[in-house]
């Protein structure tokens, strides 16, 4: 039975006087069924609840920038979003070894020295072993036709300031509640996810969404992390089927590392050998011939 991981990572790392922010943690096995599900502080408490968590096989899923070999500007993977996804609302932010907010290249180093591989995607993980990656939920939102957002992203983060702040509140509220909706269905897919099986996911059907800031913030932060743990299950079941990766020909190498994004993918938010590749992956088999008379 392998164990799917997810992470929605603080990017920032948080020091004595500041703590650093949640992050969400989930755990699903390939039933669907949740291990675990909980929110963590600091890189040190993320590395023991997900060693806590491992066994051979693990596939973990980090909604954070792991591999960052760019000095300024945006890395390939992040401007990919933007004009793969662009269309359904869904952008990435910037990231480069100027920020000061670098929490998952910490985490993605001190992973691989306890035995962890790194993986963007492009070769196969030797049988056995552990192995991350870099995701992004919103790209599983629109991505994956599951959840039924064909034409934009579910604005459960942010709701803009057209809105008075009580009424922007009420209608997030609203938004996530959909979606938890959505992710409450999928104990009928595949791959599967049960939110009943832990008493931290099911609160998240049985308990309205809360309106207050840093509330909805602790939800959200694990409601990314369940998705991010879904990711990953479906990157192990399916691979390019139904995910891309992107930045895939990012030049940038470093170490043999290159900054990519997992992404599950409709066929339209595909471009060149990778369309062509998950469209003859999914064709259907082609007909047998007739039997001989």
């Amino acid at each position: 039975m392998t164990r799917f991981l997810g992470v929605d990572l603080a990017w920032a790392e948080g020091t004595a006087a500041k703590p650093a922010n949640e992050s969400g943690l989930a755990c699903i096995d390939d039933t669907g069924r949740v291990i675990h599900a909980g929110w963590a502080r600091g890189i040190d408490e993320v590395v023991n609840w997900v060693q806590s968590m491992v066994e051979p096989g693990a596939v973990l899923a980090v909604d954070a920038p792991l591999v960052v070999n760019n000095p300024t500007g945006m890395r390939e993977c992040e401007r990919e979003t933007g004009s793969r996804y662009g269309r359904w609302h869904v952008a990435a932010n910037a990231s480069n070894q100027a920020l000061t907010r670098l929490g998952g290249v910490t985490l993605r180093g001190r992973l691989e020295d306890l035995g962890w591989t790194h993986t963007d995607g492009l070769e196969p993980v030797e049988a056995g072993a552990s192995s991350l990656f870099e995701c992004y939920p919103y790209t599983t939102l629109v991505g994956a036709a599951e959840f039924g957002y064909d034409e934009r992203r579910p604005r459960y983060k942010r709701m803009g300031s057209a809105l008075p702040i009580v009424q922007r509140r009420a209608e997030r509220a609203l938004v996530c509640d959909d979606l938890i909706e959505r992710l409450w269905r999928l104990h009928a897919g595949s791959p599967p996810l049960d939110l009943a099986t832990h008493e931290a996911t099911d609160s998240l059907v049985t308990e309205p969404t809360p309106l207050a800031d840093a509330a909805y913030k602790h939800r959200e932060d694990l409601l990314d992390a369940v998705l991010c743990a879904w990711t990953a299950s479906l990157w192990h079941r399916f691979g390019t089927a139904r995910c891309q990766v992107l930045g895939a020909a990012d030049p940038l190498v470093v170490n043999g590392r290159r900054g990519t994004i997992i992404a599950p993918a409709r066929p339209e938010q595909r471009r060149g050998e990778d369309a062509l590749r998950a469209a003859a992956l999914n064709a259907p088999a082609a007909s047998a011939p007739a039997p001989a008379r």
